[in-house]
């Protein structure tokens, strides 16, 4: 699929790290074909074995992504409706569920939709300017992405509750305080920070880095027993990785490891 309003490119310090921009003037708004092409970029890039850390961020100054397309809205029905929803929780399933960390690099109005593709990434990086909300009720609605679902497990359900109740918009530092964000940065030191994070993660062995992803997403639904068998299975897969012995080798002979992602 050719992408219109999505790009991706390889970072040139670390060839493991790839980055997604959303590329919609004025506000990077996802419309039917940017949901799609997102989906469609990820796909291609889960097949590609050299990915090692995807990086989400916004074109411009203004806006990581300011929600979805409200031009699209005017007659939507029930049936319409609920087909949209399914769409857009596919595609944000497909960003969780991608087999490497996702990290966004949150740079300015991060809204909807734009909240609901933050929150499907591993890691949130925002700059000082960024504003986070789910503001649809504004608009007689609810997310449809996946948002109810991952801004409570992020945030808790107090505060999910009030964010959803209200559509009240938050700055970077209190989406830092209430756990939706993991680092708030200077605006102009945002992408070399994420860049800075990808480099490390990707510097790490490959296996064990997808493992504990696998763990992570798989006990967030589990009960906490069946969690720790997940752990025990994953960690058992990791003891037999070629990285884990040079890991350990190269430990114990005080140097760097080089891993080989098997």
């Amino acid at each position: 699929m050719e992408l219109e309003f999505v790009r991706v490119r390889r970072d040139t310090r670390c060839g493991g790290t790839v980055v997604v921009t959303i590329d919609r003037p004025p506000v990077n708004a996802l419309n039917f074909q940017t949901v799609n092409e997102l989906a469609s970029a990820f796909t291609e890039l889960r097949a590609d074995p050299s990915v090692m850390v995807v990086v989400v961020t916004g074109a411009g100054e203004r806006a990581f992504v300011a929600g979805a397309d409200i031009k699209e809205f005017p007659g939507l029905t029930r049936e319409a409706g609920v087909e949209m929803s399914r769409r857009g929780q596919a595609a944000m399933g497909l960003i969780a569920s991608f087999p490497r960390p996702v990290i966004a690099a949150v740079n300015g109005l991060c809204l909807g939709g734009g909240c609901e593709l933050a929150m499907a990434c591993d890691i949130r990086i925002a700059s000082d300017l960024a504003k986070f909300g789910q503001p649809e009720v504004n608009l007689g609605l609810i997310p449809g992405y996946g948002g109810t679902m991952r801004l409570a497990r992020l945030v808790g359900p107090a505060a999910a509750r009030e964010l959803l109740f209200t559509g009240r918009v938050i700055d970077a530092q209190e989406a830092l305080a209430i756990g939706l964000v993991n680092k708030v940065v200077p605006h102009a030191d945002l992408m070399d920070v994420c860049l800075e994070m990808a480099e490390v993660i990707a510097s790490k062995a490959p296996v064990a880095v997808r493992l504990a992803k696998t763990v992570l997403s798989q006990a967030e639904d589990a009960r906490f027993e069946d969690g720790l068998e997940v752990e025990a299975r994953c960690f058992g897969d990791a003891c037999a990785t070629e990285d884990m012995h040079e890991g350990v080798r190269a430990f114990l002979e005080k140097r760097r490891p080089e891993f080989a992602g098997k």
